[in-house]
């Protein structure tokens, strides 16, 4: 697997660089947002750790610049900001994960090695259908009716948890432990800030909320 860390804190980009060769990665290290963008939009990277304040071109613009080209590389963004408004706009970019500064090197480890998991575990998993919501879980993509719509790594994982009990009711706490990773100890309220982006891009009424125990993915009324 190789990762692109963009990270204008030297010292910090080169101890995670070595970290993470040490577990088996092979590593490239860039300082600014436009050498990022470029590196990234390569497209041989396997993930991209992403910083925020960047000279150059920030971490959101880089983002949103690989997405709109189409680049689906999963992104953790990382910050020294702390703040729901922050974690919102930069998952509203693409981004898949969010790490605020200082962090455990562990967790991030931890959620390098989850996003690579989910973008590579589907294997042979059967189409999905739910009303004209289909969901392709080995190839990774979604369609409304005929039209594909795009997630992130992340969007993905959390509606993949949705479909695969369509019907029934998935509390915030299954969501957390299955997409976000044992590690996570941030804001419980990270999911809802995904089920808004996921009805954002799919439709207000197909992921309806049960007040007090969580979500249902459902085929939306004729």
């Amino acid at each position: 697997m190789r990762l692109l860390i963009v990270e204008d804190e030297k010292r910090l980009a080169l101890s995670l660089a070595k970290g993470l060769t040490a577990e088996g990665f092979a590593v490239d290290v860039v300082h600014d947002g436009i050498d990022g963008l470029h590196r990234a939009g390569e497209g041989v990277y396997d993930l991209v750790i992403l910083d925020i304040m960047l000279p150059g071109m920030n971490g959101y613009r880089v983002c949103a610049t690989l997405r709109a080209a189409g680049h689906d590389v999963p992104i953790l963004m990382l910050t020294a900001k702390d703040g729901e408004y922050d974690e919102a706009e930069g998952l509203d970019t693409g981004a898949d994960d969010y790490l605020t500064k200082p962090f455990s090197y562990v967790v991030l480890v931890a959620r390098v090695k989850a996003l690579l998991r989910r973008r590579g575990q589907a294997g042979g998993s059967p189409v999905r259908v739910v009303g004209d919501l289909k969901v392709d879980t080995a190839a990774r993509r979604v369609f409304r009716a005929e039209d594909e719509v795009t997630l992130t790594a992340k969007e993905f994982a959390v509606l993949e948890q949705l479909v695969v009990r369509a019907g029934e009711v998935v509390s915030k706490a299954d969501i957390l432990e299955h997409v976000w990773d044992f590690a996570y100890d941030g804001d419980p309220n990270i999911v809802e800030v995904y089920v808004s982006t996921l009805r954002r891009k799919l439709g207000a009424t197909l992921i309806r909320t049960v007040r007090g125990a969580g979500y249902r993915l459902e085929a939306a009324a004729e």
